[in-house]
């Protein structure tokens, strides 16, 4: 079913038209020939390609990651995409770390603010500022 215009196959894909466009700019999605005095028609497959990035975006993939599992999905290539999926989730647990220790070091400073511990200068400013 290749009838839908670009506003359906983003309404169809829950994006704007605009992303879209933009796929078609960096090569994740493959522009439609314009028929002669007509409008380019867009099927099932760009719904499902768009769909398709979107969810590898919400995994933390990046758009050039995603062109990579792209490339497998077309090669059936499931180890490489494991190796893929295997190193985003030590992205992942890089940033997890990181996020623990600046909520440690928000909360001693937040409690070193709530308590008055010191006087003169708030500690978070302090901190921020002399880092």
């Amino acid at each position: 079913m290749n009838d839908m215009t670009i506003g359906r196959a983003a309404n169809a894909a829950g994006v704007k038209i605009d992303t879209i466009r933009y796929y078609q700019r960096i090569g994740l999605i493959a522009e439609p020939l314009l028929p002669q005095g007509g409008q380019r028609k867009y099927g099932e497959a760009v719904v499902r390609r768009v769909k398709f990035i979107k969810r590898a975006q919400t995994l933390g993939f990046t758009l050039d990651e995603t062109s990579s599992l792209l490339s497998f999905e077309e090669a059936k290539n499931c180890c490489e995409t494991k190796e893929l999926a295997e190193h985003k989730i030590k992205e992942i647990d890089a940033r997890i770390a990181d996020l623990r220790r600046m909520k440690k070091t928000l909360g001693d400073l937040s409690m070193r603010c709530e308590n008055g511990v010191e006087a003169g200068p708030c500690p978070i400013i302090d901190s921020l500022t002399n880092a």
